[in-house]
């Protein structure tokens, strides 16, 4: 396989997972908020997570790039800001 596509692989499985992982914890965290723990907790919830899933891991794969490019910018500028003057 080709770097490039290893790499394309490699976003999209981080996007799948942290996507996963992000869903996951936050309609757990918005359904006990909302709705409080009771016997439909786990249903509700996993009711929510199916949709924050489907929403979030095409959101993080589109994304995750112009973060890096985000994260980079800020990074270049406080390098430059921290770097003492000659």
């Amino acid at each position: 396989m080709s770097r490039i596509k290893i790499s394309r692989i490699r976003q999209l499985v981080f996007g799948f997972y942290m996507s996963g992982i992000m869903s996951l914890l936050m309609s757990s965290v918005i359904t006990f908020i909302n709705t409080g723990l009771d016997s439909g907790f786990v249903y509700r919830w996993m009711a929510a997570f199916i949709v924050a899933w489907a929403v979030a891991f095409p959101l993080v794969t589109f994304i995750a790039p112009l973060a890096g490019k985000m994260t980079a910018f800020t990074m270049r500028r406080f390098e430059e800001k921290s770097t003492p003057a000659n």
